[in-house]
């Protein structure tokens, strides 16, 4: 009686069967791929956004480096 209880009880105990294991490794691999896809989608928008603040900042230190013109020369602050 024990012999034949032993298996039944050992079946019982593996909750987990081939095809739930399956289930949820498709599962978290579908999540990892969508998580994957997400970090893509956002390197390619901030390496735009990369560029684009380049560009601006390019054109910022080009006005930066023009001959800097006194605007106080006839100002009244001078007669002190």
């Amino acid at each position: 009686m024990f012999n034949t209880f032993l298996p039944t009880t050992i079946r019982a105990l593996s909750l987990i069967e081939q095809i739930n294991i399956v289930t949820i490794l498709t599962i978290t691999g579908f999540v990892f791929l969508v998580l994957l896809l997400l970090g893509i989608i956002k390197y390619f928008k901030l390496k735009a956004e990369h560029k684009r603040l380049s560009r601006t900042s390019n054109l910022q230190s080009e006005d930066d480096n023009r001959v800097y013109k006194n605007f106080t020369e006839g100002h009244l602050y001078d007669s002190f």
